[in-house]
């Protein structure tokens, strides 16, 4: 669920086709995204699911994996 929602908000921000993005899509050589792209992304994760990505240092987030993981630990330990 949570990788299905990145995927959609990937997507949409970089106009690409969802099903080319995997786990191990890097978002700075895959997606070319520079570091303001991956501010916005957090910022649309962060209102997506409701959590806190976004005090999270940039560099922490080099692939969508990264991020996965990420928001489903935030999520399990809000419950």
């Amino acid at each position: 669920m949570v990788f299905e929602k990145i995927k959609k908000i990937l997507s949409e921000q970089f106009d690409i086709e969802e099903d080319v993005i995997t786990l191990s899509t890097n978002f700075v050589s895959d997606l070319r995204a520079d570091s303001l792209d991956v501010a916005d992304l957090l910022t649309n994760v962060s209102n997506e699911f409701e959590v806190d990505v976004e005090s999270e240092p940039i560099e922490d987030f080099k692939t969508v994996g990264n991020l996965v993981d990420f928001i489903e630990k935030k999520i399990k330990l809000e419950m």
